[in-house]
């Protein structure tokens, strides 16, 4: 048998734990930006590097108000959150140069949710080849880039753009 040393992941194993007596969403805001990761603080809402990330560029975008759905939320809100994704997009392709992404709200757990009480958005930046043998044959993503310099590069990047 192979082993996969991946230690790295014990902070997400934790926050499994942890997260059913908080929010992430409620309480990160409250924290410096670079702590918490957040790249950008809207009226409405604010974005933040997934720590646990698909591809390198997984960010969040989520209101400041504890809400389950889009449909809960008020006009504002809704329009911020696309304000700020659209803002994020053209920083990630001008800065991480993806071949595409995948934006996705999930809804309720079912849905995969995992913090089912505050919608989020998810903006995944996509490569040609970003996904090779690794899931399928070892069912292990590997993730090329470590997060705090992807948020040094995506913070310039918003930078540079005005956002």
């Amino acid at each position: 048998m192979k082993r996969l040393w991946a230690f790295w992941r014990i902070p997400y194993v934790r926050a499994f734990f942890e997260r059913e007596q908080g929010c992430i969403f409620c309480e990160l805001p409250s924290r410096p930006d670079e702590e918490a990761l957040i790249l950008v603080r809207a009226r409405y809402c604010f974005a933040l590097m997934n720590r646990f990330p698909y591809n390198p560029g997984h960010v969040m975008v989520a209101p400041f108000r504890h809400v389950p759905s889009l449909e809960d939320l008020e006009e504002e809100e809704v329009l911020d959150m696309f304000r700020v994704t659209r803002s994020l997009l053209r920083a990630i392709r001008e800065s991480l140069k993806p071949h595409g992404f995948n934006l996705g709200v999930n809804v309720g757990r079912v849905a995969g949710a995992g913090f089912e009480g505050h919608v989020h958005l998810h903006i995944v930046p996509r490569w040609n080849g970003d996904t090779n043998f690794m899931p399928v044959i070892a069912d292990t993503k590997v993730v090329s880039e470590s997060i705090s310099d992807t948020y040094s590069i995506l913070r310039r990047a918003l930078e540079s753009l005005g956002e």
